[in-house]
Order: C-alpha cells, then structure tokens, then sequence
C-alpha cells in the first residue's frame, strides 16, 4: 500500500465468482446430502423460503437485487430515516406502557420506569385502564415538559386528552411546547369493539382534537393510526402496512375536511406498528412503512418536510407464549433489536409475563433494560438505517412495499377502511391469513420454542395478577400457542386429578447412533402435548417388559429406517400383546407401511406431521378429558 496506490485488492488474485458457479456448488451439496437432484435456477430454488404475503427469502442476494431508490436520512421516500440524524442524536424513545385500574400502583410503576431508563409514559384509560378522573394521580411528580405522555384511551379518548391537556396547563409548563399523542383512533376502536354507531361522531372529535393541537400543541399528535388490531387479529406484514395506509388516508380526509392543511394533517398522525422476532421482515416493514406514507402525502400535497411518518413499534404480544415465558425475553430482544435498526422514533418492548396478566417490577425492569442494553451498550442508535445497503433488506423493503400499497388499493376499493371494518371484508381476510399461518404453526413448520419445540414439562408455572380485561367484539386476538395451549392444559389438568402426566413409551431400537435423532425428535413432539416421554433401548425380546415398567399407555418405534426393517414389525406386535392403546413410529413409513400397519403400527410422526392432530388423538386415546 502506497500514497500512489491507496486501496488494499485483497481478493486481486483470486478471479471473480459468479451466481452460475455457486450454484453449481449448491448443486453438489444438495445431491451429495441427498434432498434434491437439481440445477442451475433450481437448485437455488431448493433453498428458497416462503413468506407470507408472496414473498420469498432467497438463500443468496446480489447487487443485481437492490430495490427502489434509497434517497437520504430525512429526505422523500424516507426509507432510510424520517430525519436527517435518523436517531443518532437521543436515541430513540424508550416507551413503556402501563396497563394498570389503581392510579396509585400506576404512579409507581410510571415513576420508577422514567428514573430508571424510559423517556416517555404509554398510558391506558377508560376502560381497560385507569379511570380518566385518575389521570392527575397517576402522572403525580411526572414532569410533563420532560417525558412525552401518550394515552390510551378507547371510547374515552376526547375525556383523557382534555384531562391530560388540563394537567399540562397546570403544570406551568407552555402548552406549545408539550410533547405526546393523546391517542384518538376512532377506526382502531371500530376494530377491536365492532361498535361503529357512534364512529362519525368519534371523527369529528378527534379532528377537533387534531385542531386544538395544531394551533395550541404543536408538539402534540391527537391521532394514533393504529395497526396493532390487525397485526393481533392473524394480519401478514402486508396488510398490517396496507391498514395502516387505508386507516391514514381516512384520518387525512377527516382533518382536511375539518378544515385542517394537508401538511398539519400528516403532523397530527402517529403510525403503530408491531415488531415480532423476525427481525428482517420487522426492519423492512418499518422502512416500507414510510415509504408508503410518503407516496401518500405525495399524492396528497403535503410538504416533504411533513410527509415523513412518526412509528412507534411495539414488541408483538402474537408470539408472546404463557409456557416458558422466559423465552419471551430473547423475542422481545430481538424485536427490540430489529424496531431500533428498522428506524422506529418510538420503541415499546412488552414484558415478557405480559401474556400472563398484570407485569410484576422485575418484568418492567427487564423490558427497559433490554432497550438500555441496546442503546448505550451496542450502541445501535449511533448508526443511521444500519440494515441500509443489504441487498436483502433493500429487496424485502421493496417487495413488501409493493404487497402492502396493493392491499391499499383493495381497502379503498372496498371504501375505504370503515367500510371494510363494517362489510366483514377485512375481517374474512385476516382469518384466512391466520388460518394458512396457524397451519403452519401446527405442522411445526413455524416452531415456537419452549411450546412447540423444546417444551419443559416440569417447568414451574408463573403467576401474575390478573390484567385488565381488553374490549371486545371486533376482530380476534390470537396468539401463535393457542392450540398447544390447549393440549397442555388437558394435561395439566390430568396431572392434577391423577398425579401424574400422561406418558409415552419411546421404544428405542438399534445402536445408539441409529436411533438418537428420532427419539429427540419424538420427545419433542410428544411434550408439546403435554406427555411426557419415557425412554428405554429394546428390542423384540425386552419391549413388553420395559413398556409394562414404563407406566405408559402408548408407544412409539425410534430408529433408523435400516432397523425399522429389521425389527419394527415384531417390536409393534409385542407392544400391542403387551397392552398398548397405540403404536406410533417415528419417521415417513414409505414402501414399508402397508407392512408397518399389519403388524401393529397405528400412525407415524415425521417432520411436517399435523403435530396438533396427533397429540390431540393420543391424549384421546389415554381419556385425557
């Protein structure tokens, strides 16, 4: 390296790869491992994955897929940022939410979070929350100029923001310069109660709203555009970005008929979204997101300086789980992780026991630290859009801009957003999104670990206070669990009346090397049911004994498929002379199966199994009510 020739060609004397070569080395791999005979496009193909929404993850991206534009930090399409210093300087703000009846309690919980890491209060009033009369109680010693409030406030949104206003007044602090949301979202009630009889008077009174902090707030947003009901309801990224648009367009509409600018229209909406542990499609989501918006407010005429969207993440309560909650602190992490790289102004990172009911300290400890953590020690925050430049965020971003604008155009042909509310459109596609998607949550081909994968039975279960019941009588709530949950609680409920767990006897065959992956893989499974495993090595001779010993009602073959030819017919038979209500095997019966069924076997279990059904038909067969 000289002054003449600065650069450093590491690679100059190695010649250049090309896709065409390395996929002729995927080809090798995939024929030598025995899953695929393919080539060229195909091979790769073979490793393709799919998403929601169309989409599928290539296992290799390249310079020939960058997507849209990037444009700059704080500059139209914003992809990149809403702002020029993106959240280099501050950080983002760390927002915690309070879900709490007791103005008191809710006190506390507000003062030790903002002593101890958070920068701003989300708030829930009215029902489902505190009293609107115990909002001074509950911001008690809170110092309104310094930490930004946001409410949450349901049919109660016009009452709570007046209170919260009022307060501000009393504070003695300038109402210009009060910073916050006061929450209004009239659409997102309609949502999650169904209730629209009183929705054209909910949108005059959050224009009215929007007025009042247009011309004596500035700094407060009336408007929560709020697209966490549809991401809760079994919505894909797409249509969690397409409702958020639809709903966004109706609130413009609303505030420019009121009388409102188009620029102070966009400058009184805040946008919710949902983080989830996929954390590449969270960061694209949040960079489609505004994109789209501002595409948007394009349309509209809005100023570039007001077309950037405000987004508050918020850590996805679907893949929270009630079993091994614990676990529920890496996904909360990695959400975080992905919200602050995606470039959300506001991040909100649930509680790992927020499935559980009323979050203790210790929980509320962990959810500020976990941002603490990645702010001031992984200094995620310092670098402006650090996914920017991947060519495979470019390529998500771009597709998933695309899927989400065309779900758009469906809502608004539908109406518009109240219209597919009130038609049951919305609703009908969100369930058939959730039904694919919960198909592939039973099949385990979305695994959730600690409940679908790696359960631990003799866990200790965690109690919280009950939580405040959330309204209902809109579109559901689901969680990815929900069928495993039911299926654990049978056998919790077994345990409790019998004293112990139903079993399963897992017969293993053959060498040790032979049979260890299928007995980890039927251990797995069966725990996810709720039954516990019991293992013993046997063969035709020692089977009905250990099975007799084992106290297990049902059995399952563990082997390679060389010892299932050797052994698995006879070892099925004397299982079944030995009293077993159902043998299972473990792994595809291929050619053997007819074989299989003569001498005994019931059903089989494989990787891609309806892991549901079989665990719901051998709690049957073991009368687990």
């Amino acid at each position: 390296m000289t002054a003449e020739s600065p650069e450093l060609p590491l690679a100059a004397a190695f010649p250049d790869a090309d896709r065409e070569q390395w996929q002729r080395l995927v080809e090798g791999v995939l024929r030598k491992s025995g899953v695929i005979d393919a080539t060229g496009p195909a091979a790769e193909d073979a490793l393709t994955t799919d998403l929601q929404d169309g989409i599928r993850v290539r296992p290799l991206y390249t310079a020939e897929d960058g997507g849209a534009p990037l444009g700059h930090p704080g500059f139209p399409p914003f992809v990149r940022a809403g702002r020029p210093e993106g959240t280099a300087v501050g950080g983002w703000d760390v927002r915690q939410r309070h879900v709490q009846t007791d103005p008191r309690r809710a006190n506390e919980a507000v003062l030790a979070d903002l002593e101890n890491g958070s920068t701003s209060v989300w708030l829930a009033v009215g029902d489902g929350g505190i009293p609107v009369t115990g909002l001074a109680e509950a911001l008690s010693g809170v110092y309104l100029d310094l930490a930004p409030v946001i409410l949450d406030a349901g049919a109660d949104f016009v009452p709570a923001a007046e209170e919260l206003l009022r307060l501000y007044a009393a504070s003695g602090a300038p109402l210009s310069e009060a910073v916050g949301c006061l929450g209004a979202d009239p659409l997102g009630l309609l949502a999650r109660t169904g209730d629209g009889s009183k929705l054209r008077v909910q949108l005059e009174a959050a224009a009215r709203l929007a007025a009042r902090c247009t011309a004596e707030a500035p700094g407060m947003r009336a408007w929560a555009v709020d697209a966490l009901p549809y991401h809760e309801a079994g919505g894909s990224a797409a249509e969690e970005l397409g409702t958020s648009l639809a709903t966004g367009v109706a609130a413009l509409r609303q505030l420019t008929g009121a009388g409102l600018g188009i620029d102070d229209a966009c400058r009184q909406l805040e946008f919710r979204y949902a983080a989830t542990a996929d954390q590449f499609l969270t960061i694209a989501k949040l960079r489609a997101g505004r994109r789209l918006w501002a595409r948007v407010a394009e349309v509209c005429g809005a100023a570039p300086e007001a077309s950037a969207q405000r987004q508050h993440a918020v850590t996805s309560s679907v893949m929270m789980t009630r079993r091994d909650p614990w676990v529920n602190m890496l996904r909360t992490t990695v959400a975080g992780l992905a919200a602050g790289v995606g470039g959300a102004d506001a991040v909100t990172v649930l509680p790992f026991d927020v499935a559980l009911g009323l979050s203790d300290a210790f929980a509320r400890r962990i959810a500020r630290n976990t941002q603490s953590v990645l702010l001031e020690e992984s200094h995620l925050a310092k670098v402006i859009d650090p996914a920017g430049g991947s060519w495979y965020v470019e390529r998500l971003t771009d597709e998933l801009a695309r899927a989400g604008w065309a779900f758009f155009q469906e809502l608004e042909a539908a109406g518009g957003q109240a219209a597919a509310l009130r038609s049951g459109m919305l609703a009908e596609r969100l369930a058939r999104t959730w039904e694919r998607r919960t198909e592939d949550l039973r099949h385990r081909r979305e695994p959730i670990t600690g409940v679908s994968e790696f359960p631990h039975l003799a866990e200790q279960p965690v109690h919280r206070e009950p939580a405040p019941a959330p309204v209902r009588g809109g579109l559901p709530r689901v969680r990815r669990e929900d069928a495993y949950e039911l299926l654990r609680a049978r056998s919790d409920a077994h345990l409790a009346t019998a004293g112990a767990r139903p079993k399963v006897f897992l017969a293993a065959l053959g060498p040790v090397a032979s049979h260890t992956a299928r007995v980890t893989f039927a251990a797995n499974l069966f725990q996810a049911g709720g039954i516990e495993a019991v293992q013993e090595a046997v063969d035709a001779g020692s089977v009905a004994e250990a099975f007799a010993r084992s106290g297990a009602r049902t059995a399952c073959l563990c082997a390679g498929d060389g010892v299932y030819g050797e052994q698995a017919a006879e070892v099925a038979g004397a299982l079944k002379s030995a009293g077993a209500l159902r043998v299972h095997l473990a792994g595809r019966p291929g050619e053997r199966r007819a074989e299989y069924v003569r001498a005994g076997v019931d059903a089989f279990v494989f990787a891609g199994c309806d892991a549901v059904e079989v665990l719901s038909s051998a709690l049957d067969i073991l009368e687990v009510a």
